[in-house]
């Protein structure tokens, strides 16, 4: 895993978030601002993304962060899930569908990789180290 000072430098991070604005711009759609709920539900998912990496990284706790990656991967499912409804309502073409599903499963996999390495450090976090 890379080692880094800030959550911003996160590749998985950087990935994430320009899914989520490419999420946002996809809800300005007409045909999905007529359906509130899938709408909210996917800015929701694609929002937490980023949002729980971050949240998780500046906890300063291995066992948080992994919480919160997994979240992460978590909303990274709920995602594609909702990507599947959005081009069943042929708001989105095949092609449009495979290139979002697609980098959801690249940062999914991302996330997999982060948690697996976790699993194996025995470094607890910068809050339980002595001083």
């Amino acid at each position: 895993m890379e080692t880094v000072k800030r959550f911003e430098d996160l590749i998985v991070w950087q990935k994430s978030r320009k899914l989520a604005h490419k999420i946002y711009l996809l809800s300005e759609v007409l045909e999905i601002k007529r359906d509130y709920g899938l709408r909210q539900q996917v800015l929701n998912s694609s929002g937490s993304i980023p949002d729980n990496i971050a949240e998780g990284f500046e906890r300063d706790g291995t066992k948080e962060y992994k919480q919160f990656l997994s979240i992460s991967k978590g909303s990274a499912g709920e995602l594609r899930s909702q990507l599947y409804r959005i081009f069943d309502r042929n708001i989105l073409s095949e092609e449009e569908h495979q290139e979002l599903h697609n980098v959801v499963i690249e940062i999914s996999k991302m996330l997999s990789s982060m948690i697996s390495i976790l699993n194996k450090n025995i470094y607890a976090g910068r809050k339980y180290k002595s001083s």
